[in-house]
C-alpha cells in the first residue's frame, strides 16, 4: 500500500498547490488512471509566518511549525514535506518533534546536481536563504557542492519579487527578465546550474529562460517524497 505524505504547507499556498499538483500527476503517471497520491496537508496562515520571519523570531517559529508538524504527523502521515526553502533554518527543530522522516528540501536537490555532474552551482532563493548558512553549508557538506550567490543587489531584487508578487500569485514579465538576468550573471561567474531555492520560483522561470540547467526544489522535493511513498 502507498504510504501517505505529509505536507506542510502554506508558505505560500501558490507553492503548495504546484506540490499537490505534482505529487498526483506523477502518481497518476507511474501508476496509471486514475490513481493519485496518498496525502494530508496542514496550511498555515502565511502572513503570520512571514511577520515573523522578517521579525528575525526563529524560536517562535521553529515551537510553531513544530506543533504544526506533529499535527500532520497524527493525522495518518508517514513522512513530512516542509513545504518552503526557508524555513528550513529550523528543519532540524521540526524533525526532532516528530516520529517520522522528515524529507529535507536540500537533499533531492543536491542528489540531482550530482547526478547531473555539476560542481558548481548557483543559488536563488529569499535573503534568508541565500544570505544565512543553512542551506549552502547543507549542500556543501552533504554534496560537495560549491554554492554561488548573486551580488548583494541582486539578492535584495530576487528576495522582494519572491514576497511583493510571487507569493500572491503575481507574474511579471519584468520581474522574469530580471531573474533571467541573474541566472546569467550566476553562469557567467562559473555557475554550472541554478538552484531555483525558493518553492515560488518555478512560477516565474523555468528551463526556457536559462542556458545552464535550473533545479526547481519543488519538483524535486516532490518527487522525493512520491519515491519515499511508493518504496
Amino acid at each position: 500500500m502507498m504510504k501517505t505524505i505529509g505536507l506542510l504547507g502554506g508558505m505560500s499556498w501558490e507553492s503548495s498547490a504546484q506540490y499537490y499538483a505534482l505529487l498526483n500527476r506523477e502518481a497518476r503517471a507511474r501508476l496509471g488512471h486514475p490513481h493519485s497520491a496518498r496525502s494530508v496537508m496542514l496550511s498555515v496562515d502565511f502572513g503570520e509566518i512571514e511577520r515573523l520571519q522578517h521579525a528575525g523570531a526563529w524560536d517562535a517559529l521553529a515551537e510553531q511549525l513544530a506543533a504544526e508538524a506533529r499535527a500532520v504527523e497524527a493525522a495518518g502521515a508517514d513522512c513530512l514535506l516542509l513545504c518552503t526553502n526557508t524555513m528550513h533554518l529550523v528543519a532540524d527543530r521540526i524533525a526532532a518533534a516528530i516520529g517520522i522522516p522528515m524529507l529535507h528540501i536540500a537533499d533531492p536537490t543536491g542528489a540531482a546536481i550530482r547526478a547531473a555532474g555539476i560542481a558548481r552551482i548557483g543559488l536563488l532563493g529569499t535573503a534568508f536563504t541565500m544570505e544565512q548558512p543553512f542551506y549552502r553549508e547543507r549542500l556543501e557538506r552533504r554534496f560537495g557542492l560549491e554554492v554561488l550567490l548573486p551580488g548583494a543587489e541582486a539578492r535584495a531584487a530576487v528576495h522582494r519579487v519572491i514576497y511583493d508578487e510571487l507569493v500572491g500569485g503575481v507574474i511579471r514579465e519584468e520581474s522574469r527578465a530580471l531573474y533571467r538576468g541573474v541566472i546569467a550573471e550566476l553562469a557567467a561567474a562559473g555557475a554550472q546550474g541554478v538552484i531555483l531555492g525558493c518553492t515560488e520560483i518555478g512560477l516565474l522561470v523555468g528551463p526556457g529562460d536559462s542556458e545552464v540547467p535550473l533545479f526547481d526544489t519543488t519538483r524535486l522535493h516532490a518527487l522525493a517524497a512520491l519515491e519515499f511513498a511508493l518504496g
